[in-house]
């Protein structure tokens, strides 16, 4: 049996052992993949219904719905990482945050959910949840005052995003959690853009961290996933009404391949972000660039925040350029070393063009201050450049020669 941890083992270390077990028959060191989706049980041994789930650690494997070795070994890891006592695993990170929103709140709750945030959460939020009884306020949550002043007595949830996709404004996660817990709210944050490498949410007192495990934690771009990290008591909550009768499972196959990336994550994304201070930089003196978005720039409204909270800037940069339509066609058919796609978070480096009239108009509703605040980060459209590990000197010379007309 390989011997446990020091228990103030680093995070570079968790990534790659926490919750490792070496299987005893063959002794390989790289966790096995469990694709059965049933287990022999002993009679009278397990539970047939979820309602006689008992403590997780307690229970044996029955059906791969419930409870997988291989995402198991997963769950472990992230809860690790994170700093949580437990973590419950979906098929994506859209379905991570409506096991959170479903299994939290019920008809006559209210949620606050940052008023940019992942268009998934956003349309979930906005087209779903209102027909179920639960009403919704979107709050521009960087501004405390606006929590305070839209908080009820019937808040469950506050949820945000930190970075926001795709704008990268910050919010005070400390503060937020703070505020929504003097009002007897939870706090959930999407901490898919910083990764626990930058930012690790439970210990500024939010409640909940969920990750999209598609993007930066996988970054392979092969497997699909989302995960919620948190304390046991809620996690078992989340494992015994989402976890089950969602249906969402993560596949032992897309876990393991997500484990696989979890080796890596960290001299990943030390890379990603080192070439991302380089691309951002040279973005921002770039002659076709109006504007660059990215936290660990002086210019970033909210670089002071970035500095306390994130040991790391990101490894996504939003910029902007005028006619941004026609620049998009042009990067479209330039570009050679990064690619013109959607997603993020993966090996290449892949940017996309996010029109605002576009995203205003289908995803956030916005107007107002809202709107106006909006456009101060995005204009008429903003680029996003997810950065990957292609040497930076390629990418610089691949974007210029994209961007100049």
């Amino acid at each position: 049996m390989f011997p446990p941890l020091p228990p103030d083992a680093r995070p570079e270390t968790l990534a790659l052992d926490a919750g490792l077990t070496i299987n005893p028959a063959t002794r390989s060191i790289q966790p096995d993949i469990s694709m059965s989706v049933n287990h022999l049980v002993a009679p009278g041994e397990g539970a047939f219904s979820a309602a006689g789930l008992g403590d997780i650690a307690d229970e044996p494997y029955t059906y791969a719905r419930w409870l997988n070795p291989t995402v198991r070994a997963l769950e472990t890891r992230m809860a690790a990482l994170e700093g949580g006592e437990d973590a419950l695993a979906f098929a994506t990170g859209v379905a991570a945050i409506a096991g959170v929103f479903l299994t939290l709140l019920k008809a006559g709750d209210h949620l606050i959910i940052s008023d940019v945030t992942y268009a998934g959460a956003a349309e979930l939020a906005r087209v779903i949840l209102p027909g179920l009884g639960i009403e919704v306020t979107p709050v521009n949550l960087s501004r405390p005052e606006d929590l305070r002043a839209a908080l009820r007595p019937n808040t469950r949830l506050v949820h945000c995003e930190s970075p926001c996709n795709p704008i990268l404004r910050l919010t005070d996660l400390a503060e937020i959690a703070r505020i929504a817990h003097e009002a007897g709210a939870l706090v959930s944050v999407d901490s898919t853009l910083a990764t626990p490498v930058s930012t690790r949410p439970l210990a500024l007192g939010v409640d909940l961290v969920i990750h999209s495990l598609t993007k930066f934690i996988n970054g392979h771009g092969d497997a699909l996933g989302g995960i919620v990290c948190g304390p046991q008591a809620l996690i078992a909550q989340l494992r015994g009404r989402a976890g089950v009768y969602l249906g969402a499972a993560l596949s032992a196959s897309n876990a393991w391949l997500i484990l696989r990336g979890i080796d890596t994550l960290f001299p990943r994304m030390a890379q990603i972000n080192q070439t991302a201070a380089t691309l951002a930089q040279m973005l921002e003196d770039h002659p076709a660039v109006e504007r660059v978005i990215w936290p660990g720039l002086p210019s970033h409204p909210q670089h002071d925040l970035a500095r306390r909270q994130m040991d790391l800037p990101g490894g996504v940069i939003g910029f902007r350029t005028k006619d941004g339509p026609a620049m998009a066609r042009q990067l479209a058919a330039r570009l050679r070393v990064a690619h013109y796609a959607f997603s993020l978070g993966h090996q290449r480096s892949i940017v996309t063009y996010l029109d605002t009239a576009e995203m205003i108009g289908g995803t956030y509703k916005l107007t107002g201050e809202g709107l106006e605040d909006y456009r101060r980060f995005a204009g008429d459209g903003i680029f996003r450049l997810s950065v990957g590990l292609e040497a930076a000197a390629d990418l610089i010379r691949d974007l210029d020669q994209a961007l100049s007309g």
